[in-house]
């Protein structure tokens, strides 16, 4: 029983902690983690069904197994493969929806930072005058 899912190259790219708080980099990394954890939602999903493939599969061999009549203990051992599959199926469905909530949360993140900072970077983006970075009035 073996799987076809192999693993593929990922455009998404973990975002640095690299201590840059500015509005745009704020946003991209919201961006990245946003894009990273769809990927990873993605290749879940193609892990629960190559999951639920072989579950059959071992539930299949389990019967022709029986009816072979074979030791028993046969049909067992490959029932078992089975049983065990479906519980991972379950686990890693339960990843994906984790995934995909975290996703969801990143996403309305990266709205609200938008909706809180945005207009303010406008402004201090398009002034030709420098002015003090984030903080600068708090020491």
């Amino acid at each position: 029983m073996s799987s076809d899912l192999a693993p593929r190259p990922s455009g998404a790219v973990p975002a640095p902690a690299d201590g840059d708080h500015r509005y745009k980099a704020v946003q991209a990394k919201l961006d990245a983690l946003g894009r990273a954890l769809d990927d990873a939602g993605l290749g879940l999903e193609e892990l629960v069904r190559s999951i639920k493939r072989n579950a059959k599969r071992a539930e299949d061999a389990a019967r022709d197994v029986d009816n072979a009549e074979l030791d028993p203990k046969f049909v067992e051992l490959t029932s078992n493969v089975s049983v065990a599959l479906g519980g991972a199926g379950v686990q890693v469905k339960k990843l994906h929806d984790t995934a995909q909530e975290t996703a969801d949360l990143t996403y309305e993140t990266k709205r609200t930072h938008s909706k809180l900072y945005g207009a303010l970077d406008d402004i201090r983006s398009n002034r030709r005058e420098k002015t003090p970075r984030p903080g600068f009035f708090n020491r």
